[in-house]
């Protein structure tokens, strides 16, 4: 008997242009989901979901990850089996200029006073 084929596996995600500031600002106000927005550019590349450095469990990483994606401030896929992140830097940048990088700035200056 054959094997069934595998199917791609896909992840939803929205239309940049048709999500709003509301969504994205309730996204970023999580420290939790800022830290991951933060990790994602500081490495300018993509990551997999087990690479990042965060203070909550996995399974509470992976709503955060969820919210993140909804949002529209970072896109998932799969490569083999592991998911990949990757920040819409871009995207966010053409329908909200200057949050992300503004937001990013604030959370690094709130990150060093807290260390002082």
């Amino acid at each position: 008997m054959p094997r069934p084929r595998a199917t791609t596996r896909t992840i939803e995600h929205p239309d940049v242009a048709q999500v709003s500031l509301q969504q994205v600002l309730e996204a970023l106000v999580d420290p939790v989901r800022r830290g991951v927005v933060t990790q994602l550019a500081r490495a300018g590349e993509e990551m997999s979901c087990g690479t990042f450095d965060a203070p909550v469990s996995v399974s509470t990483l992976t709503h955060h990850f969820n919210v993140l994606r909804e949002a529209g401030v970072i896109r998932q896929y799969y490569v083999g089996t592991m998911k990949m992140n990757a920040l819409r830097l871009e995207e966010m940048e053409s329908r909200f200029p200057g949050l992300l990088p503004a937001i990013l700035a604030a959370a690094g200056t709130e990150t060093r006073t807290a260390l002082r």
